[in-house]
């Protein structure tokens, strides 16, 4: 039934030996698993072995096929597409006269805005 031995609640004892052959080469197996969890010191459930073993094998297989594309006479990059500075220029620009802005203001006091004070005062 199974090739990990599992706690009364279900949870794999990790650490222990895997008596079941191991996977085909290039697949993780369940006692890889069970290593792996027992290293991060994961709980993990019978059912979860089979589950995250199906699961890392497709992460490795996707991981293999980057490495199989990868050729020697393209750069390496940190980017998909070329990165360009997005801001502009810093140029003086017209702008409204303070005193039309103020002039909307609620309340105004020395040429700024005056607002409710919302912290304390410190000493």
């Amino acid at each position: 039934m199974s090739d990990v031995p599992a706690t009364s609640d279900g949870h794999v004892t990790v650490g222990s030996t895997d008596n079941a052959p191991d996977a085909p080469a290039g697949r993780i197996s369940r006692s890889d698993v069970a290593h792996l969890a027992r290293l991060a010191r994961l709980a993990v459930s019978e059912d979860e072995l089979d589950v995250f073993a199906e699961q890392l094998d497709v992460i490795l297989g996707a991981v293999a096929r980057v490495g199989e594309v990868a050729a020697a006479d393209i750069p390496p990059t940190s980017h998909a597409v070329p990165m360009t500075n997005v801001y502009r220029a810093d140029e003086i620009e017209p702008s409204l006269p303070r005193e039309a802005v103020l002039a909307s203001a609620p309340d105004v006091e020395d040429h700024k805005f005056r607002v409710p004070r919302i912290l304390a005062e410190e000493a």
